[in-house]
């Protein structure tokens, strides 16, 4: 349940970050959702009087930062920059393979074979869609897409095994808090220089993935990989591809073409068959 609470904060991501940098700088826009979730996450670990981690669990944080915090929030606001949402949230159906593979290497998980072929099937699919619509070629922001994908698999992964001692909320916080000394001086380097000015709609997609993509939708996603284990948690992202086409058509206008829908409705019915298949924790 966490993890689905999880999946649907993060299906308007794409959305809102496409919203976003309509009127705002990438880099602005890349570095301030971190800014703002890691005074957020500041706040959280100040009030609720966190424990430190130890010399480990902050080696294990850095690689949460590096994914989560940095990687995936470079990548994909970029790649927005020059891509449809639905086009981005179509491929980014691949996360879930990508933090299967990264659970059995972090977490020691073991998927059975049927597992492992229904998320390959899954992953097959996006690829087959990028191919599609790059004219029978990926276009320079779908690996703007797949490293973002990289990125993201390695941070949940480890936040996950992380949150089973620190807390889901706790962990991206610390994550955050990490991260700022790497992201507060050229954030205050670009307003000193060029201070924004955007439509109320381009704040908004701002906010959101600043406080709910960037942080409170981490807390439930972390529980529910600590929880139900990350390879199978994990594929209820396929889920999120098809929410995402929703949030680009009613937020943005985009159109959905018969194609992307169907590939949608793939990927919809291989996370049913998915997580049926037990997982060996």
């Amino acid at each position: 349940m966490w993890g689905l609470v999880g999946v649907v904060a993060f299906s308007l991501t794409l959305p809102f970050t496409r919203l976003a940098v309509e009127h705002l700088e990438p880099s602005f826009v890349a570095l301030g959702r971190a800014l703002v979730a890691a005074a957020c996450g500041g706040l959280y670990l100040w009030s609720s009087k966190a424990r430190w981690p130890s010399a480990a669990e902050f080696r294990r944080l850095g690689l949460v930062a590096l994914g989560v915090v940095l990687g995936f929030p470079f990548l994909t606001t970029y790649a927005m920059h020059n891509l449809p949402a639905a086009h981005g949230a179509v491929v980014t159906g691949l996360l879930p393979l990508a933090t299967a593979v990264a659970g059995v290497v972090l977490a020691k998980e073991h998927p059975k074979l049927l597992f492992w072929l229904f998320a390959a099937l899954g992953g097959s699919l996006v690829v087959v869609f990028a191919l599609l619509q790059g004219g029978g070629r990926p276009q320079a922001a779908d690996f703007l897409l797949i490293g973002a994908i990289i990125a993201a698999s390695v941070g949940y992964a480890e936040g996950a095994k992380l949150s089973r001692n620190l807390g889901g909320l706790a962990v991206i916080s610390w994550a955050l808090v990490l991260a700022t000394p790497v992201f507060v001086g050229p954030m205050l380097w670009i307003v000193a220089h060029h201070f924004p000015s955007a439509p109320a709609s381009a704040w908004a997609g701002f906010l959101y993935i600043s406080l709910v993509s960037q942080f409170w939708g981490f807390m439930a996603w972390y529980r529910g990989l600590a929880l139900g284990g990350i390879a199978r948690v994990g594929q209820t992202q396929l889920l999120q591809p098809f929410l995402s086409l929703l949030g680009a058509a009613l937020l943005l206008g985009e159109r959905l073409d018969a194609a992307t829908l169907f590939f949608a409705v793939a990927i919809f019915a291989v996370v049913a068959l998915g997580r049926r298949v037990p997982v060996q924790r």
